[in-house]
């Protein structure tokens, strides 16, 4: 396998850990389709890189397993638009005018967000609303994708209800320091969508391996 190959994998390697937050060396194999001692020794070099780590799982009766997933210098690989320059600036904000300043300042950033999504996602199916804001989010540097839920109040072959998901963030940086971003985050998608309920089901922030939203159509009275 020549180095540009060998790259390649890796980066495959990393790419799936971010989407799928952990996986044994035998679940790359499969997924990215060659051997298990092959994935092994990429895996070796990742760790050796601090890219990825691992903790050992039980997995029936036999021996216990290694999951890798991404450290967070791994994380630190893939997109981050913003970075230090914004967190250092937002600093010297709080500094100069207070924290409570900060997070006005951050909330009407998301209101304006909010708008201009809004007018370029339309007003079509809810389906293909979540599709335009995905790939809205993914052109900003968010590995962004969304799936359908089936859900009992789907008519007509709508869905109703689609689970929206964040493998990475491009703001991190930002949201480590001021996580009240991440509250207006919130706020945003619900006022992108008025006619949905928009709940947060996992959270970077809190160690998860990616944000996840769960985007309901509300229900005519």
């Amino acid at each position: 396998m020549t180095t540009i190959e060998q790259t390649s994998t890796k980066q495959d390697i990393l790419e799936h850990l971010l989407q799928r937050g952990e996986a044994t060396a035998l679940e790359l194999a499969q997924t990215l389709d060659i051997s298990p001692q092959a994935v092994r020794r990429h895996l070796k070099d990742l760790e050796a890189e601090e890219l990825i780590e691992y903790e050992l799982v039980q997995a029936g009766m036999g021996r216990p397993q290694h999951a890798y997933r991404l450290s967070r210098k791994g994380r630190d690989r893939f997109p981050n638009n913003h970075g230090k320059f914004a967190v250092s600036l937002l600093d010297t904000i709080a500094q100069t005018l207070g924290k409570e300043q900060v997070n006005n300042i951050l909330q009407k950033q998301w209101q304006q967000k909010a708008l201009e999504y809004r007018d370029r996602i339309g007003s079509g199916k809810l389906g293909e609303r979540v599709a335009k804001l995905v790939d809205l989010r993914r052109a900003e540097g968010y590995m962004a994708e969304w799936y359908p839920i089936e859900s009992e109040t789907a008519q007509n072959g709508n869905c109703s209800q689609f689970m929206f998901t964040e493998h990475n963030c491009a703001i991190s940086d930002v949201a480590e320091t001021f996580p009240s971003v991440c509250s207006h985050e919130l706020e945003m998608f619900a006022t992108i969508l008025p006619d949905c309920t928009v709940e947060r089901t996992h959270w970077l922030i809190n160690g998860q391996h990616r944000c996840g939203y769960m985007i309901t159509k509300k229900s005519r009275s």
